[in-house]
């Protein structure tokens, strides 16, 4: 019965179709166009590349945030040790101060940290000598590597990428030839979360503000005016030949901070009125100084550091330097220095802890000095528990017997 149906179906006549419009191209997106109106906000791209060019090269509080953080943590003096002793010479010291032919330990760990706070990502690479031995360090870009997971989930290995090359570096090894250290990120399970995107919005802000004081005094430092034409007997038009031989006189001789302070010759019927700063106008400057102020605090550096005024958070820049450091410099060369020593123990075997040293940096000598006194005053503690305390290995027998 269905072929029946089929057949009959098929013995009906199509009826007669009216003949197709011509065909015509068109925007597919035309119609989405034409719903746009104006006055919406434009704000620059997200990705690391357009983020450390608007937010780092070409901006004066991101760079100095970012240089501020990175030179403080790379200068800070590390230490190696053991459950057992804390060595003055060690392999690894000897590489981290001689990492490659082109860097020392300075220029390293502020590449490495500088990464990190714009990208959210620091890559390390290990190299070998035919034997196995670690020879260099080197820390690669984050906006040229890309990590490749796995069917679990977990990274297998990393990709370089850079002038139509690409390299892929193998970690399903025992140990990785790459040391990914990341910041937190809710969103994402490979890559990390930079203060840079955090600031995104008040880096726009601020780069708006500074090229509106740019183009304000391209035009001599003052607000524009108005042309205000009154012709005889009320006629309020210029001829289109008017019209253009005044705009044209406009722009060539008094626009531009070249032309400051030219008069004006206004003919019959022409007269120019001033335009004032309105009151949103006169707030742009404590609109880019709030602006630096979320920048400075998405980074975690004190604006009294930075030089913007406004902010009465700290009692003085003694207090300020030693937050910065505490809450800021501290945690993030902590958490690098334990990546780093867990991977490069891992290559050479060893079990290590590398560690800033605290009592070499200056802006927490007086936290130091009264932590020491507080420890050596306690005599309910032994000797192995105040040298834990202070983060000190054990003594061994030699030095507790002598």
């Amino acid at each position: 019965m269905v072929f029946d149906f089929m057949r009959k179906s098929q013995a009906v006549p199509a009826p007669v179709k009216a003949p197709a419009a011509p065909e015509a191209k068109a925007s597919a997106v035309g119609r989405v166009i034409a719903m746009q109106g104006n006055g919406r906000v434009a704000w620059s791209p997200r990705d690391t590349v357009s983020l450390t060019r608007t937010g780092f090269a070409g901006n004066p509080v991101g760079f100095r945030a970012v240089k501020l953080i990175a030179e403080a943590a790379a200068a800070l003096p590390l230490v190696l040790q053991d459950a057992e002793r804390r060595y003055d010479s060690h392999p690894v010291l000897a590489l981290l101060s001689a990492p490659n032919p082109a860097q020392r330990r300075a220029e390293l760990l502020e590449a490495l940290y500088g990464q990190i706070l714009l990208s959210g990502n620091g890559y390390v690479e290990a190299v070998q000598t035919d034997l196995g031995e670690l020879a260099e360090l080197h820390v690669l870009r984050s906006d040229r590597l890309s990590v490749i997971p796995g069917p679990d989930g977990w990274p297998v290995g990393y990709e370089y990428a850079v002038g139509g090359r690409k390299h892929r570096f193998d970690a399903t090894g025992p140990v990785s030839p790459i040391c990914h250290i990341k910041s937190f990120h809710p969103q994402d399970d490979h890559y990390g979360l930079s203060p840079m995107q955090a600031a995104a919005m008040a880096l726009d802000v601020h780069n708006s503000a500074s090229r509106w004081s740019k183009a304000l005094l391209d035009n001599a430092a003052r607000p524009s005016g108005a042309i205000v034409y009154k012709g005889a007997e009320g006629q309020g038009s210029l001829a289109p030949d008017q019209y253009d031989r005044l705009v044209s006189e406009m722009e060539s001789y008094h626009q531009g901070a070249r032309n400051a302070g030219r008069p004006m010759l206004l003919e019959g019927g022409l007269d120019w009125k001033p335009m004032g700063f309105s009151p949103s106008d006169m707030e742009f400057q404590k609109t880019k100084e709030s602006a630096a102020r979320e920048i400075a605090l998405a980074f975690g550096v004190p604006p009294m550091l930075m030089g913007i005024p406004g902010d009465a958070t700290y009692a003085n820049y003694q207090e300020a330097n030693r937050a910065f450091y505490r809450l800021t410099v501290l945690p993030l060369a902590m958490r690098v220095a334990g990546a780093l020593s867990g991977w490069l123990g891992g290559h050479i075997g060893e079990t290590f802890d590398l560690k800033p040293d605290l009592d070499q940096v200056p802006a927490l000598s007086a936290e130091r000095d009264a932590q020491w006194v507080r420890v050596t005053g306690a005599e309910f503690l032994t000797v192995a528990e105040k040298r834990a305390m202070l983060g000190l290995p054990a003594l061994t027998e030699d030095e507790a017997n002598g």
